[in-house]
């Protein structure tokens, strides 16, 4: 079985790792690999994956513009507009999307509390749109900020979320409940963060879905401002035991997973 990661760049990945502990695990055959691929080269990407792959996954820049070459969506990625797993069924490649229900995953696995919640997304890419739909389908009170104010706003209008401007962002940050980095600032930057020193939820609970660094700048001073936070590995490992799942049909082993991901991380320069 032929399984792979299209994206670029693709330094560092976690993934390989990971797949290839739940495929010993289950006890099958199977390689998984990086396939980077430049934008201009995506479509030439996936009539390969057609030909030979089982599936890949999907990140960074690709999780939107893969959409057009599909020929088909799940309902959960049509909804969220962004595709971040692939199966092949037959000779037709399908759009999943896992970076949703894996997000989900974590908070539970964490204990984190979002239903009726007041959640405020930094950010507006494919990973924004997965974790806003997640949580709005939960149930919790859905803000959006970015930088680039015209993508905040398409992504709210698309999926019917409350705007949050430079002007509204310390009020939105100060009351929410959770507080999620969707972007990539920290990202194997310790230095830096997506908010101005200081501004931190009065007593929400922190999220960043970096996973390298382990606790980026936003976590590290929400934790000296004593609240709870959460690092990106939980998601990575949840939405790859989901996508590994739709490939093979079977459960994949999260603990492997885990261990997997943490020896390979440790190893790993930020």
């Amino acid at each position: 079985m032929k399984l792979g990661l299209i994206g670029f760049p693709l330094e560092h990945s976690l993934s390989p790792v990971m797949q290839e502990a739940a495929l010993r695990s289950a006890g099958l055959e199977g390689s998984y690999r990086l396939l980077e691929t430049p934008p201009a080269f995506l479509r030439a990407r996936l009539q390969e994956v057609r030909r030979v792959y089982a599936g890949v996954n999907v990140t960074i820049p690709h999780k939107e513009t893969v959409l057009p070459y599909l020929d088909g969506l799940s309902p959960e990625a049509q909804a969220i507009g962004a595709v971040n797993t692939i199966v092949r069924e037959g000779d037709r490649l399908i759009g999943h999307n896992t970076d949703a229900p894996g997000f989900i995953s974590g908070l539970d696995e964490a204990g984190i509390a979002y239903r009726g919640r007041r959640a405020l997304i930094l950010g507006a890419g494919g990973a924004a749109r997965a974790v806003a739909y997640a949580l709005k389908e939960e149930g919790a009170q859905v803000a959006l900020y970015n930088r680039t104010p015209e993508r905040a706003k398409a992504l709210c209008q698309a999926l019917g979320l409350h705007l949050v401007t430079v002007e509204s962002l310390e009020i939105a940050v100060r009351s929410a409940d959770l507080l999620i980095n969707t972007t990539s600032v920290g990202l194997k930057d310790p230095s830096s963060s997506p908010l101005p020193p200081g501004l931190l939820p009065r007593a929400g609970v922190v999220v960043d879905i970096v996973y390298n660094p382990p606790i980026t700048r936003l976590l590290r001073e929400a934790q000296q401002a004593g609240l709870p936070t959460l690092g990106g590995l939980p998601m990575l490992v949840w939405q790859g035991a989901l996508a590994f799942e739709l490939w093979t049909g079977y459960r994949a082993d999260v603990q492997a997973m885990y261990a997997a991901a943490r020896a390979q991380l440790a190893q790993t320069p930020i």
